[in-house]
Parts: C-alpha cells; sequence; structure tokens
C-alpha cells in the first residue's frame, strides 16, 4: 500500500468515540477529517479528499463499497484505501478503545504482497451422481448451461433417451482431482443406447471405464467421495432428500464455468524437506494433519497438489523446516502485522493488549454481530483476520507473545480442524509460561463476549522482541524473551525441537545418522570417530534412530534456549585404530578390537597372524599387502621386462 496521506474518521451518527489526534499518531501523523455521517451527509468531504493526490484511507468497512464508486467516479481508484474500526473497536461496551483504533489503522497501512495465483479453466462438463428421479432432474436444470452426463445409480425400466445430455449407470470406483480436472473409474459401466423403440436400453457392462470431468454433482445421498469434500473445489454434494440443498447444489454447479485464479497458498521447498532420506522414513506432519489429501509421498520428499490444496496452512504450522511455508500471505507478512499492532497499541496509551485470531467468514460475522447487538469486543482485544485458524502455529502464537501481547485466542470456524490447532497450542503453552494461550471455541457472539470479558490475563513481555526470520528463528526469539537465555524446557512428544541421546555403549560410530540428517543437526570430525550435534539445527524428524544399525539413538524433545545450543557438541567420540603398516589413523580402535578379538583363530579365514594383521591395516596397506600375499587372487604374475631394441638386435645376429 502506498503512504496514507489522509484520514477520515467517522463517529457513525456519533454511535461510536473517535480521537483524530490518537488516530493521526497511529499513522505517523498524517492528516485527519473527521465526520457524523461520511457516507450520507458528510459525502462531499470523502469527494473532497479523494479528488486530491496522495492515498485517503477511509475508516469505514459497512459502506466501503460506496466509497468505491465514488472513487471510481473521482478517477481515484488507487488512491483510496478502506478499514474497518467500528465493528472491530468503535462499537464497545468500555469506554476508551482509543489505542486499539490507533493499532488497526497502522495495521491497515501495512503493504500486503499479492498472493501468487494460477488460471484454473472449467469447461463445464458435468458428471452428476445419483438415482434417476433426482439426477435426471438436476441433468434436465443444468443442460441448457453445462456439458452434463449422469451417472445412475439405479436402473430405472421406463427411462428413456434425452438428447440434451448423456445417461449410463454404474458404480463409481475411483475420483481424484478438483475443478478443471477431475478423473473418475467406473465399474460396471453401462451407457444408454439412443437408438431403438420403446424403453431405452443400456449396453454391456464394462469395468475400469475411464473418463474425466470439470464439475462433479453429487446427489447420492452416501458418504463423500475426498476428504474434507466441503474444501473440494468443483465437487458440490447434497442430500437427495432435501429439495432445498439440491437447489442450491445446481445453482452452484452452474456457476463453476468459465476461467478461475486459483491461489497457491503452500510454497514448497523440497530440497529442505525432511520427510525421508534413503528410505528412511522421517517427518510425516504434513501427510497426517492435510484435510484434503493434497500433501502425498513422494520418495525421499512430498508433493503437493495445489489443484487440491484448499489452503488450510496445517502443514505450514506443523512443518518443522519451512519446507512447506504459508504464502497467503507469507508469514513474514503476519509478523509485522502483529509487531505493528502491539507496539501502536501501547505507544498510543495501552498496557497490556490481547489478540483474537479469527477467520474473515465466521469469526468476523461473530465480531460484528457482538458489535451491532451486544457488548462488541473488549477495548483491549485486538481482532487479527488470517485465511485459516488452522495455519495459527506454536511459531505465530510466540511471536505475538514476543512482539508485546499479554495472552492470545484463537477461535476457530466450525469445520476447522481442531486436532491441529489443540496440538499447536500446548507446544506454544508448553514454551510460554503461564499459559498465555488458549481456544476460544464459542457459538454465538454471547458466548464470545462471556468468554473475553473479565478474564486474567499476564503481564506482557518487558522487552518486545523484532520478529525476523523464519518461524524457528522468531520461535526462539520470542522463547528466550518470554524464559530467559537459560531456561531448558521440556515439550511434548512430536516437538520439531530437541535433542537425540546416543547410547555409546552400542554405538559403533558407523555415522549413518551423520550421512543422512537433512538438518546438518548431526556432523562428524575429520580427525577422529566421532559425532557432533548442533541442537538448534534439530527437527526430530527421526531418520537418526530410523537409519542407526544398533537403535542407539532416541529422541528428546526439549527447547534449550542456552547459548551452547547454537554450537556443536560432541555426543560420542572415541579414538582412531593406527594402521599396524604405515600408522595412519583409521577406523574406531573398539571396534577393530573387537572384530580382532572375535576372528583371530577362531574363523578359517583369519588362522594366524598375517591374515589378522590384514584387518589391523588402513585400506591402503591392506590392499597392498593382500596383492603381494602367495597365490594373491590380484596377481597374474611378475611384469614382464619392457623390451627394447637391443633385443632385437640381439635376435637378429643370433645372440
Amino acid at each position: 500500500m502506498a503512504k496514507i496521506e489522509r484520514l477520515l474518521l467517522c463517529s457513525c451518527d456519533d454511535s461510536m468515540r473517535i480521537d483524530a489526534r490518537t488516530a493521526a499518531a497511529g499513522l505517523g501523523e498524517v492528516e485527519v477529517m473527521t465526520a457524523t455521517a461520511l457516507c450520507t451527509s458528510d459525502i462531499d468531504i470523502a469527494g473532497a479528499a479523494l479528488g486530491r493526490e496522495g492515498t485517503t484511507l477511509v475508516a469505514c468497512g459497512q459502506m466501503a463499497a460506496l466509497f468505491e464508486e465514488l472513487a471510481e467516479e473521482l478517477g481515484a481508484e488507487a488512491r483510496l484505501a478502506t478499514v474497518d474500526i467500528r465493528d472491530r473497536a468503535g462499537w464497545t461496551a468500555e469506554a476508551d478503545a482509543f489505542p486499539k483504533q490507533a493499532a488497526l489503522l497502522a495495521e491497515a497501512a501495512l503493504p500486503r504482497p499479492d498472493t501468487p495465483a494460477k488460471d484454473v479453466v472449467s469447461e463445464g462438463t458435468c458428471l452428476i451422481l445419483g438415482r434417476a428421479e433426482t439426477a435426471l432432474a438436476a441433468a434436465d436444470r443444468l443442460s441448457d448451461a453445462l456439458a452434463v452426463t449422469c451417472l445412475l445409480t439405479d436402473t430405472p425400466d421406463d427411462i428413456a433417451p434425452d438428447g440434451r445430455f448423456d445417461i449410463a449407470t454404474g458404480h463409481l470406483k475411483f475420483a481424484a482431482g478438483a475443478l478443471g480436472g477431475f478423473s473418475i473409474t467406473v465399474d460396471a459401466f453401462r451407457s444408454l443406447q439412443p437408438g431403438g423403440r420403446g424403453a431405452g436400453r443400456f449396453g454391456a457392462p464394462k469395468d475400469g471405464a475411464k473418463s474425466t470431468c470439470d464439475i462433479i454433482l453429487d446427489l447420492r445421498g452416501q458418504a463423500p467421495l475426498f476428504p474434507a469434500d466441503h474444501k473440494r473445489e468443483g465437487y458440490v454434494r447434497a442430500d437427495p432428500g432435501d429439495p432445498l440443498a439440491v437447489e442450491r447444489s445446481i445453482a452452484q454447479a452452474k456457476d463453476l464455468q468459465g476461467v478461475f485464479e486459483k491461489p497457491l497458498y503452500i510454497r514448497f521447498d523440497p530440497t529442505i524437506c525432511a520427510h525421508s532420506r534413503a528410505s528412511r522414513t522421517g517427518c510425516d506432519r504434513c501427510l497426517n494433519v492435510c484435510p484434503t489429501g493434497a500433501i502425498t509421498a513422494d520418495g525421499d520428499t512430498v508433493a503437493i497438489d495445489t489443484d487440491i490444496c484448499a489452503g488450510c496452512g496445517a502443514c505450514a504450522a506443523v512443518c518443522p523446516s519451512g519446507a512447506a511455508s504459508y504464502d497467503d500471505p507469507p508469514v513474514a507478512t503476519l509478523f509485522a502485522r502483529l509487531r505493528t499492532l502491539a507496539a501502536t497499541f501501547r505507544a498510543a496509551g495501552g498496557i497490556a493488549p490481547r489478540v483474537l485470531f479469527h477467520e474473515a467468514d465466521w469469526g468476523g460475522d461473530m465480531i460484528r454481530l457482538s458489535a451491532r447487538y451486544g457488548q462488541g469486543l473488549p477495548a483491549d482485544v485486538i481482532p487479527v483476520e488470517v485465511a485459516s485458524v488452522e495455519g495459527v502455529g506454536h511459531a505465530e502464537i510466540l511471536a505475538a507473545l514476543g512482539v508485546g501481547f499479554a495472552s492470545v485466542a484463537l477461535m476457530p470456524g466450525p469445520r476447522s480442524d481442531r486436532a491441529v490447532i489443540y496440538r499447536e497450542l500446548a507446544l506454544a503453552n508448553a514454551i510460554a509460561p503461564g499459559s498465555l494461550a488458549r481456544l476460544l471455541d464459542v457459538e454465538d457472539p454471547d458466548a464470545m463476549e462471556a468468554a473475553l470479558y473479565g478474564a486474567t490475563t499476564g503481564e506482557p513481555v518487558a522487552n518486545p522482541v523484532l520478529p525476523l526470520g523464519g518461524r524457528r528463528d522468531v520461535t526462539r526469539l520470542a522463547a528466550t524473551a518470554l524464559n530467559g537465555d537459560a531456561a531448558v524446557l521440556s515439550l511434548p512428544a512430536g516437538a520439531p525441537y530437541g535433542q537425540i541421546n546416543i547410547d555409546t555403549d552400542a554405538c559403533t560410530l558407523c555415522l549413518a545418522c551423520v550421512s543422512l540428517c537433512p538438518a546438518g543437526a548431526l556432523g562428524d570430525n575429520p580427525d577422529k570417530p566421532s559425532v557432533r550435534f548442533q541442537e538448534t539445527a534439530c527437527l526430530q524428524c527421526g531418520i537418526c534412530a530410523n537409519a542407526c544399525p544398533e537403535t542407539a539413538i532416541t529422541l528428546n524433545p526439549r527447547l534449550d534456549l542456552r547459548k551452547e545450543a547454537l554450537s556443536y557438541r560432541t555426543l560420542h567420540e572415541e579414538e582412531p585404530f593406527e594402521c599396524v603398516e604405515c600408522g595412519t589413523p583409521f577406523g574406531v580402535r573398539s571396534t577393530i578390537e573387537t572384530i580382532v578379538e572375535k576372528l583371530s583363530d577362531k574363523h578359517w579365514m583369519y588362522q594366524g597372524g598375517d591374515q589378522v594383521r590384514l584387518i589391523q591395516m588402513c585400506d591402503n596397506c591392506r590392499v597392498n599387502a593382500q596383492y603381494h600375499q602367495e597365490n594373491s587372487p590380484f596377481r597374474v604374475g611378475d611384469r614382464p621386462r619392457v623390451r627394447t631394441t637391443d633385443d632385437d638386435l640381439r635376435e637378429r645376429d643370433g645372440e
């Protein structure tokens, strides 16, 4: 967003209190104009402001469309910005919400990066599933707009062909894809023959019939074809016993033809994915939490189907390495919003702000209803709208506490996955002292108000942090501010932070764990056999434990905030064995000595000192010694002398 030059504040017919001085300070001392009825009798104030150069911020969300029309008439579309402070910080039972108003205005002035997107083309090929009575009626309604095929789950006796759409019977065995790209497989497929007199006849059944379509209208009244079916674009489902629901689904399917912009919610970097190495499975967090099945294993990494991804952000919330990161907008934008909100609130005279994460539809409606008919939000509760509450993980919660919020509440919608939210809340509360984050699982505005008003909160952090870097960096930064830099925090199982423990009696220092660690948390020492470990880099993916042939490694989830965790430390180290031939260090002393003890004069190949001595040599000396052994399989006889001209001359002269 361009720099704000002026602000228009409206008291909405004197139904809310506003303060021009505080608001101006929140935006950096911009010009402020006030009004009582900016959308009606004071509309000329808005017109005059939009007619001037520079960006005008209108603090009204309800009538944003009106101001957009006015800006279009004046050719000032690019100079208009709007923000709602009335429902979020104006209509409230508490007297003074000026600090919150200033914070929301400052947030509105922040730049918002565009979300990456791609075009999805739907040509209107529609497959209708269901019994003849319902499916054929729907096809009759849709055939004028879409190319329809009915796949009936029953076989009516008196059906007649219809030239407007195709009819078939069969059992849908498989379905995959999304809007504009569904693929299906049908068993016992029988198409209705167009010719002949009397009732229609179906052809011979065929298994494994394959086809594609752009839209699926499911009127079977059975279980959905896809997990989280409400998030599968292009898949419309309704109960055939509910006529109103069927009507809505028909109207929805009719609107799914054309070119649509599909946001690319997740940015994925396979090079840092810790799913697997050398067929040793490690992290599977994203696979376990994706509600739509958009994420699948793909060798040592995972693959994300952007057509199926619904943008809940749960994968980004639980990804330990940052391979999957939310891009609608990037997490750095959310960190900047949180810091701006908390800092502006305090600068405007507020003391201990609370943050409420909510989604636009469900949470936004709750806040608006509460503001208009109830108490509204408390003056210290700052609402932060996010695309999905499931995408607010422990890093985002800790970032909010680290920048100066006294507590964090997450208000999910009715279709949000609570399991992901509970897991991230538990992790955040294990790191932040005092259990400062909670789930606000309410069903109406009254319950929301009851949960927020009178709730006890702790003191905000004394020295707010600057949340820079990735999610792991910000987590550690905030945790240090909340606990001090000498704390070692125990974390729940499955946490993406921790150390590994090595059973030194079992470990042979084969270094398989070092070679497979995807994060570089494990390292070796070129001078002697050792396993070194940097705790801040450990993802707790478990690849090292799964790869260890001696099962000597266990995971220990924790967060070590001491400076020592930033550096490598030695977990297991032994002296190398020196080659008995050349003295070069190689191997592990204890391992070589154990092998010698177990094989010397106890195995037919190691009878006598010379054979045992081979075990005690480095690679070069061992090969050299084996080559020169009597009856060595590597030898093919002595190398012949090089023949010279003198040899030829002697042979010619008969010498």
